[in-house]
């Protein structure tokens, strides 16, 4: 499996020295990746009584911008989205920015995508919380025609473009896109446009949801083996000593790749966070779960 590191968004504070430590000390750890979650606006909690997620309180780095930054301290490791909330965002400028990054990191984006749960959070950016999924599907067929075609013109439910086009655009002509979430709609979504999955929570529960999405993807017309599938390792939930076990029953429902989350875990600096990953991918590795 490639194996890749959370960013820890709401944890690492606004230096940009220790955002720098924290990606280099990554890449030199021998991570293939960084992850990085994505919210724009944060509730307040005031007037909310029982809100569970993200708040106002929770801090978030834009991750276009955060990425264009790490693209410059950083050699070769990959930059994903886990999740870009896709539907509350404009589409033509999504592709705008992530062929930016492509071109600045040298191809080392991977954009994942989702459809988000925060209502207040799309009210506030002016987009339909109540389409949210169907949407997304028509903002994807999208992205791909801007990133692959010079000019283009789409006539579309949601999205009207006549002869116009990004530049720069992705040198490879595209850029993978993964999905996120674990909902049935979810998955027949990744088995006919997605690259990748992104699910959540634990191995032993995820193994119909594996079996569904290969029998969607076969029904689509395509290769199961061709979507990858990306787990999280949320190191708050897994002690060190079953860390290599938990990724093992991830590989053999046929993971790809593994993200490492350090958030959580009571980490209040850099060095703690990059401790916890240090030992994480020496577990990983004594056991011949990376590469």
């Amino acid at each position: 499996m490639r194996v890749g590191a959370v960013f820890p968004q709401t944890e690492i504070g606004n230096d940009p020295g220790d955002i720098r430590r924290w990606a280099t000390a990554v890449e030199d750890l021998g991570y293939d990746h960084i992850l990085a979650y994505d919210h724009v606006l944060g509730a307040s909690t005031d007037d909310r009584p029982g809100w569970h997620g993200y708040t106002s309180e929770d801090p978030f780095h834009e991750v276009f911008v955060l990425f264009g930054y790490l693209a410059a301290i950083t050699r070769s490791v990959e930059l994903a989205t886990g999740v870009l909330v896709l539907p509350q965002r404009q589409t033509a400028l999504v592709a705008k920015q992530a062929a930016e990054v492509d071109v600045l990191s040298g191809g080392r984006l991977r954009l994942g995508i989702g459809i988000g749960w925060n209502e207040v959070e799309y009210g506030a950016l002016g987009e339909s919380f109540r389409d949210r999924g169907a949407r997304s599907e028509e903002q994807v067929a999208l992205l791909r025609e801007l990133w692959s075609t010079p000019v283009i013109t789409r006539a579309g439910r949601w999205h009207h473009v006549d002869r116009a086009g990004i530049n720069p655009r992705p040198a490879a002509g595209m850029i993978p896109v993964w999905l996120g979430g674990s909902a049935d709609q979810t998955l027949r979504r990744v088995a006919r446009i997605g690259d990748g999955w992104l699910p959540t929570g634990e191995p032993d529960r995820a193994r119909d949801k594996v079996e569904r999405l290969r029998d969607y993807t076969r029904r689509a017309g395509r290769r199961p083996d061709d979507i990858g599938i990306e787990p999280r390792l949320n190191l708050a939930a897994v002690p060190l000593g079953d860390r290599a076990g938990y990724a093992a029953r991830w590989q053999d429902l046929g993971a790809t790749h593994l993200t490492v989350n350090t958030m959580g875990s009571g980490h209040a600096t850099v060095t703690g966070h990059l401790a916890a990953l240090r030992d994480t991918i020496a577990a990983l590795a004594g056991a011949g779960l990376t590469g």
